[in-house]
């Protein structure tokens, strides 16, 4: 099983259940939405990881559906259908962040490589946001690597009072907790 989640934006109904009826046989979990407004609703009440979505629907259009997802889930992706593309519509897709761009009609087989590229895509993506999120700190002197103003990984190291000071402008008091305490009284004086 797959495991992800693609919201298809489709007005036209037998595009719409022929392409969902392909990917859920691909194992993806398909919702399908009837028009931009629907689909701006789903994304606001259930994650997708991806939304492929018509280009030129009645009342809100392809492009619309775009920007709205990147507000509401910019990790979402989008990748958008149209059967009359041309070089200037491509152009403000990608500008506005869609994810690819697929002339109709399509070779599925075409659809299924670019949505697992964008998936591979995404899930490197995922991790790196991951690995940002951790503090590095040597394990021998407690170091912090301090990556403000550079690139990830190319910060200064700085020790852990001085990081703290540093990013917080809090000073450090070095005492005991409770359990060390006992512990260093233990050390210190035996079971006495």
């Amino acid at each position: 099983m797959r495991n992800k989640s693609i919201l298809l934006v489709d007005d036209e109904e037998i595009i719409r259940n022929s392409i969902g009826r392909d990917l859920k046989e691909e194992n993806y979990t398909v919702t399908l939405a009837t028009s931009g407004e629907e689909a701006i609703d789903l994304l606001n009440d259930t994650p997708f990881d991806l939304v492929l979505t018509d280009l030129s629907m009645s009342g809100l259009t392809g492009i619309q559906v775009l920007k709205e997802a990147k507000v509401i889930a910019p990790m979402t992706g989008v990748i958008i259908l149209t059967g009359y593309g041309d070089m200037a519509s491509a152009i403000d897709c990608l500008r506005f962040g869609a994810d690819d761009y697929l002339l109709k009609p399509y070779d599925f087989d075409e659809l299924m490589i670019r949505i697992e590229r964008f998936f591979e895509k995404q899930t490197a993506f995922q991790k790196i946001k991951l690995y940002e999120n951790i503090l590095p700190v040597c394990m021998y002197c407690k170091s912090i690597r301090d990556d403000t103003g550079t690139d990830h990984g190319r910060g200064r190291w700085r020790m852990m009072e001085d990081y703290i000071y540093h990013t917080s402008g809090t000073d450090i008091s070095h005492t005991f907790c409770p359990e060390c305490q006992d512990k260093a009284e233990k050390d210190m004086f035996g079971n006495r």
